[in-house]
C-alpha cells in the first residue's frame, strides 16, 4: 500500500458556514491585495483566527499544525487526518488532509500548494520557532515576510455581517447575565452560579444559529477575593453577605467571542466599596463618551488615566480599558493594533467595534477592597458610537438584596 503524504477527503456536502460565500470572497480579496502590495507568492496562515476569518474553518490543534495557504488563485486549509471530512466540509476553498506516516506531511502538503523558492507570506506572531525552520527547509522561500500586522489591521474593520453577528453575541451575553443574576443567594457556589449562565447562553446560541458549531462558551463568575484579577477561574467558593462579586459572560459563535462583565454586590456595599465602584462606573461613562470617529486608543487611555488620578485610584488600575472584537477567544486571536493603551495610537473609525472596560483592584486589608469592573461593547458609526450591550450597570441595579 502506497502511503501519501496528503489526500482530499470529502465526506458529506459543505455545511453552512458562519457567513455566505461573498463574506469570505470579500475577505479573501483584502488578502490577496496584500499578496500583491508586498510581491508575495502566497500566504501561508497557521493561527486559528486568521484561518477561520478567511475560510470558516476553526481548527482544533491538540497539538498539530493546521494552515491555510492563499494565492493568487488557490484558498486550501491544510488539516491532521483525525478531522477526517470536517475540514472539507467547513472550509470556504479547497481542503487538503495530510496523513501522519511520517514526520512534516504538513509541510509537504503546505509545499504542494505554496510551492518552492517564492516570496512567502506568514505570521511573525504565530508561527514557532521550530515550524519556521520547517517551512524553510520544505519550501525554500526565497524570502519570508511577516503579514500579521497587515492581516490584523484587516480583521480590524468589520463588515456589516460581522457586525450583525456581534450584536446578536452582545444579546446572547445579555441572557446569561440575566440567568446568573436570577441564582445569585447567599451560600451559592460560584461554579453553580456560572453552570446556569453558562447553559442559558448555549441554549439560545442554539436556538438562535441551529447550523452552528457549539463550542467554548463560557462564565467567570467571580466572589470575594477572587475578583481581584480579571480571569481569575471559577472556584467552589460559597456566597457570603457583603461580598463583592464580578460577573462575566463569554458565548462564543462559530470562533466570535463577545462578552458581558459587571460588578455586584450581595447585600449592600460598605460605604467604602460603594465610593469605589460609583468612581469606576464614571470612569466607565466618561470612557464610553470618548469612543467616537477621529479619537484615539492613545487619547482615550490618557483621560481615563486623569480621571482616576484626579481620585487618587490610577494605581489600582491594572491593565488596558479596552479591546477589540471579532474571530478571539480566551486562546487565539487578538487585535493588539485596537486596544484602549498607552502605547496604542490606532484612530478610531467607523465599523470597528471595541469594548469600554476598566477595572480597579484594591487589594486585601483596604477599604474596599475587591475588583470592580464594567464592561460594554460599542460599534464606532459615523458620528459617535453605538452601545449593544444592554444588561444594566451600576449600584442602582446590581445590589442583590438578602
Amino acid at each position: 500500500m502506497t502511503r501519501p503524504a496528503h489526500s482530499r477527503i470529502v465526506n458529506g456536502d459543505k455545511a453552512p458556514l458562519p457567513f455566505a460565500e461573498i463574506e469570505y470572497e470579500a475577505r479573501l480579496k483584502g488578502l490577496r491585495r496584500i499578496l500583491s502590495e508586498q510581491n508575495l507568492h502566497a500566504a501561508v496562515l497557521t493561527s486559528m483566527h486568521n484561518i477561520a476569518y478567511h475560510s470558516g474553518f476553526l481548527y482544533c490543534a491538540f497539538g498539530r499544525p493546521y494552515a491555510l495557504v492563499v494565492t493568487a488563485t488557490d484558498c486550501v486549509t491544510i488539516s491532521a487526518g483525525i478531522d477526517a471530512g470536517q475540514p472539507g466540509r467547513r472550509s470556504h476553498g479547497d481542503s487538503l488532509t495530510y496523513t501522519d506516516w511520517a514526520r512534516d506531511n504538513f509541510w509537504r502538503a503546505v509545499a504542494h500548494v505554496a510551492g518552492e523558492r517564492q516570496v512567502i507570506g506568514y505570521e511573525g506572531d504565530h508561527l514557532t520557532v521550530t515550524q519556521r525552520e520547517r517551512m524553510e527547509d520544505f519550501l525554500s522561500p526565497l524570502a519570508m515576510i511577516d503579514i500579521a500586522p497587515a492581516t490584523m489591521r484587516q480583521r480590524m474593520h468589520k463588515s456589516p455581517a460581522e457586525i450583525a453577528l456581534i450584536r446578536q453575541g452582545a444579546q446572547v451575553a445579555d441572557i446569561g447575565g440575566e440567568a446568573i443574576r436570577a441564582v445569585i443567594r447567599e451560600g451559592a457556589r460560584e461554579i453553580d452560579i456560572a453552570m446556569a449562565g453558562r447553559d442559558a447562553m448555549e441554549l439560545e446560541i442554539a436556538a438562535r444559529f441551529p447550523d452552528a458549531e457549539y463550542r467554548d462558551t463560557w462564565v467567570w463568575f467571580q466572589s470575594g477575593l477572587n475578583t481581584d484579577g480579571a480571569h481569575n477561574p471559577v472556584t467552589a467558593r460559597r456566597l457570603v453577605p457583603g461580598d463583592i462579586l464580578s460577573l462575566n459572560t463569554f458565548p462564543m459563535i462559530s470562533g466570535y467571542y463577545t462578552a458581558l462583565e459587571r460588578t455586584l454586590f450581595l447585600g449592600d456595599p460598605d460605604p467604602a466599596s460603594l465610593a469605589i465602584w460609583e468612581a469606576n462606573v464614571a470612569a466607565h461613562e466618561l470612557g464610553m463618551s470618548l469612543l467616537k470617529p477621529g479619537a484615539s486608543c492613545a487619547g482615550v487611555t490618557h483621560a481615563i488615566n486623569d480621571f482616576f488620578a484626579g481620585r487618587d485610584l490610577l494605581q489600582y488600575r491594572t491593565f488596558g480599558y479596552g479591546h477589540s472584537f471579532g474571530v478571539l477567544s480566551h486562546y487565539y486571536g487578538r487585535e493588539a493594533g485596537l486596544e484602549l493603551r498607552e502605547d496604542i495610537d490606532t484612530v478610531l473609525e467607523p465599523g470597528m467595534v471595541i469594548s469600554m472596560e476598566p477595572m480597579l483592584t484594591l487589594p486585601q486589608g483596604m477599604p474596599g477592597a475587591g475588583g470592580y469592573r464594567e464592561h460594554d461593547i460599542l460599534v464606532i458609526t459615523a458620528e459617535a458610537n453605538e452601545n449593544i450591550t444592554g444588561f444594566p450597570y451600576g449600584p442602582e441595579h446590581n445590589v442583590i438584596p438578602l
